[in-house]
């Protein structure tokens, strides 16, 4: 289940070696990487190999209406990939997953950084 701190990323785009993709499957193709590493641990351990972890400063929300938690989640998330797709981003880091209700309305409300993982350090967008 995505939380905070999570990591999506669009299937195909090429890791390092110590990323390992779930085996979940998110909106559009994109999927979790399963990391031990703190955020701190994995700068440092992609810097060392050569990597770049591009951080985009505004933070990007998305709201969906609805009584089933794992739908409304999967909604706001393909808003979010949509969002990331258009900074040419292939990545994206969960801040906050919230459930809310409006009016008896249950909704969750899900924030995100887009990110960028590549080799080197110039942003080439995807």
């Amino acid at each position: 289940m995505i939380a905070s701190g999570s990591i999506l990323i669009e299937n195909g785009t090429p890791l390092p070696q110590f990323f390992r993709a779930e085996t979940d499957s998110y909106p559009n193709a994109w999927i979790a990487i399963d990391s031990s590493l703190n955020f701190h641990e994995r700068e440092i351990e992609l810097t060392a190999t050569g990597w770049t972890f591009l951080y985009m400063a505004s933070k990007v929300r998305a709201t969906a209406f609805g009584f089933d938690r794992q739908k409304m989640v999967h909604r706001a998330l393909k808003r979010l990939i949509a969002g990331a797709r258009l900074q040419k981003c292939n990545c994206l880091e969960i801040d906050e997953v919230a459930m809310h209700s409006f009016l008896g309305m249950p909704y969750v409300s899900v924030s995100a950084h887009s990110r960028n993982i590549q080799k080197g350090l110039v942003f080439s967008g995807h």
